[in-house]
């Protein structure tokens, strides 16, 4: 059984509700149908019912909760909830309501926020920026969460690396050029995500050109004290870097290039250094290495809220929309 069949299958013995709020995008449509056949999850699509009409007539919706913001029982008590979230940044009450009604993610968070669903899905036509905002305005960040990052899962056709070819590879997709500090804590709270989500003790590999100084520039240096900070901080997770990327997988490279290493060789969670690393890095794998990818999944947010890739496909919906349901069940 792959790691996605096995999160559909930890997600039925504890039911989650998963809004997806792209009722605008067919492949939204096309996942919440094979969900639905699947049973792992209940699903609430927001949708017009002109939408449903355009984007939804070639599937199946049947078994799907289908909520129209605008004609929903309680969405004047979300906007009297949302105004008091926002009105000393200015908002008045018939603006909230307007955000509302026009904007699907910012209803979908404050049926988070309500009590009235466990868990978000979005992205597959709307940018990070668009998934993120609402999510930190409405549902803000985890208590003692120091910054909110994204991490991917990516599943290798090669079993023998990672936790059965599993790896959890972060950031991919939200901070452009972390400090140290910030890296550290991107270690940490993707090695907290792959030992909740996979099962398995996390090694943690921070990315560089360099192996052990082999190298000099301050682009090291970064993470060299990004991961003296970790170790320091974090003692409870396997950290070490600065590793190169075939002496973090390859246990005949990581016997030359870092001997004593409690990762290298056996690295399941990647740390790239940057923003543009981290994201050509797993398109690389998903596109050249045939490697199923699934996110940009948040960390750090105070319920789970997941990001999509705009490239994504159906299967890559019903793929973080498990995930995200067993997100919910630690929640």
């Amino acid at each position: 059984m792959g790691f996605i069949e096995q999160l559909k299958e930890k997600a039925r013995h504890d039911r989650k509700t998963i809004v997806l709020p792209e009722g605008m995008d067919r492949r939204t449509y096309e996942a919440a149908e094979q969900i639905v056949k699947e049973d792992f999850a209940d699903i609430i699509l927001l949708a017009s019912e002109e939408e449903v009409a355009k984007y939804g007539k070639d599937y199946d919706t049947e078994g799907v909760t289908i909520i129209n913001p605008r004609k929903y029982e309680k969405i004047q008590d979300y906007a009297e909830q949302f105004y008091q979230l926002r009105k000393a940044k200015g908002m008045t009450k018939e603006q909230a309501y307007a955000i509302l009604v026009s904007d699907y993610m910012y209803f979908a968070c404050m049926m988070l926020k309500a009590g009235d669903a466990d868990g978000v899905v979005s992205g597959a036509c709307h940018s990070s920026a668009n998934t993120l905002r609402p999510s930190l305005q409405i549902i803000k960040t985890k208590p003692g969460s120091k910054l909110v990052s994204a991490f991917f899962v990516i599943c290798v056709p090669n079993k023998d690396m990672g936790a059965n070819g599993v790896f959890v590879m972060g950031d991919c997709g939200l901070n452009q050029n972390p400090n140290p500090e910030q890296l550290a804590d991107i270690a940490a709270s993707s090695a907290e995500s792959f030992e909740y989500l996979v099962g398995e003790k996390a090694r943690v590999a921070m990315l560089s050109h360099s192996t052990h100084g082999s190298a000099a520039h301050p682009d090291v240096d970064k993470v060299v004290e990004a991961t003296k900070i970790a170790n320091k901080e974090y003692p409870q997770y396997l950290i070490d870097g600065e590793l190169q990327t075939d002496a973090a997988l390859v246990p005949e490279i990581a016997e030359f290039k870092a001997p004593g290493s409690p990762v290298a060789g056996r690295a399941n969670v990647l740390i790239f250094p940057d923003l543009d690393a981290g994201n050509i890095g797993y398109k690389l794998l998903q596109r050249l290495g045939q490697a199923e990818a699934y996110g940009p999944l948040c960390q750090g947010i105070a319920r789970p809220i997941n990001d999509l890739s705009r490239g994504c496909s159906a299967k890559d919906i019903v793929g973080v929309v498990a995930i995200t349901a067993v997100q919910a069940q630690i929640d």
